[in-house]
């Protein structure tokens, strides 16, 4: 009788390939300069049936790819390539790079995990119904689970880095699995994968000279990562809704930074957010924090200035995007409010980007994924048609 190797067992026979070492030497090992392989080489790829693929698409395979983690070093992530139906134009299938909004950091909340039910399933349904929009408009999709989600290793949740090379080498383990997907594509994101988004537009020139990114879209993107120390130890208004977060930026923060411990940071009474984003995804952890006072969360020797140095090098209004840069914002937005987006595209016009800015009337931090469609949409054309596209920097 054959034996498959669970998702996570084969994730570690792929990893100690990615990293050049045999399957029983350790991982953390130093690669062999001659075993490592490119940034974007497929490693593995098998179809995908479950609620994570998208119901318009010709199929939709599940990938594990090379990429280049928070270290610097090669890391294995998975992820999704969702290929179109019907007659492939002459440049090949267009992508979109998608990159998803918060899930967690534990391996169930990897978007190519997602189950009807699971942990990650309210939010990953939602982006689920829009991106198959654009695979049934003729779009290859491709989504990244980015560092450390479905794969071995810690999430380094918010590093713009990590999550860049991760939105930028999926694009090329698509066109390694698929010649059809072609070399134009988009990238795009939300929320998390907004800051994702922005970054892999900063560093995509330079890191796949050979894919022609024609620009970027970024929803609601996260920004000020580098204030949440200060915020929750000055007990600001509407600190209830943000202390679900909180852990996954510990814990993320602990992933690049081993030094920033997550448990240190927080009280006896907090501690249990920690295992609940550990254990789950952000319903649990949202669960988890209706139980723990706002006043109560953050130990008294924490070292916030380390967590606020670190999460300083992630801002991303410090970039310079080099393509046409969408960005949209709804005003009922909570969890990213509107003034944290205007600050940050005021920031990214005074670098000289190429921005356009809209606001959405009425639209939460989900509901923008939706009113925003049409708008994104006419950009996304445009770009990849090469037309100028109108900024909104003064």
């Amino acid at each position: 009788m054959t034996t498959i190797p669970s998702r996570s067992a084969a994730a570690a026979l792929a990893l100690a390939a990615v990293l050049g070492v045999g399957a029983c030497s350790d991982p953390a090992a130093e690669p062999a300069e001659s075993g490592a392989l490119a940034p974007g080489s497929l490693i593995t790829d098998r179809p995908l049936t479950t609620a994570a693929a998208l119901p318009s698409a010709e199929r939709t395979e599940l990938i594990t790819y090379v990429s280049e983690g928070s270290d610097g070093r090669p890391t294995l992530v998975s992820g999704t390539v969702a290929i179109p139906k019907g007659e492939v134009p002459e440049s090949g299938w267009p992508v979109i790079s998608w990159a998803h909004g918060t899930t967690g950091v534990g391996d169930a909340c990897a978007p190519s995990a997602d189950t009807v039910g699971g942990p990650a399933h309210s939010y990953v349904a939602r982006t689920t119904e829009m991106l198959d929009r654009w695979v049934a408009d003729g779009y290859a999709v491709v989504q990244t689970d980015y560092e450390g989600l479905g794969t071995p290793g810690e999430h380094p949740y918010m590093n713009g880095d990590s999550a860049a090379n991760s939105v930028v080498d999926i694009v090329r383990a698509a066109r390694e699995l698929e010649p059809a997907v072609g070399t134009s594509w988009v990238a795009m994101g939300h929320s998390q994968g907004g800051h994702a988004a922005l970054y892999a537009a900063a560093v995509a020139a330079d890191r796949a000279p050979e894919l022609d990114l024609a620009g970027v879209v970024s929803m609601a993107p996260g920004n000020r990562t580098s204030d949440t120390a200060a915020y929750f130890a000055s007990g600001g208004p509407g600190i209830e809704a943000a202390v679900p977060f909180l852990p996954v930026l510990l814990i993320g923060a602990e992933a690049a930074r081993p030094e920033l411990s997550a448990d240190a940071m927080l009280t006896d009474a907090s501690r249990v957010l920690l295992t609940a984003a550990r254990t789950g995804c952000m319903d649990d952890v949202r669960a988890a924090a209706a139980a723990v006072p706002a006043d109560q969360v953050l130990a008294p020797d924490a070292d916030l200035e380390g967590l606020a140095a670190y999460y300083r090098t992630q801002e991303p209004g410090e970039l310079t995007p080099t393509v046409p840069t969408f960005v949209v914002q709804g005003t009922e937005d909570v969890l990213v409010g509107r003034p944290l987006t205007d600050q940050l595209t005021e920031g990214l016009c005074a670098n000289g980007s190429d921005l356009t800015y809209q606001v959405y009337e009425g639209a939460d931090h989900r509901a923008v994924l939706e009113d925003s469609f049409d708008d994104v949409r006419a950009f996304t054309e445009g770009v990849l048609a090469g037309e100028a596209i109108e900024t909104t920097c003064s």
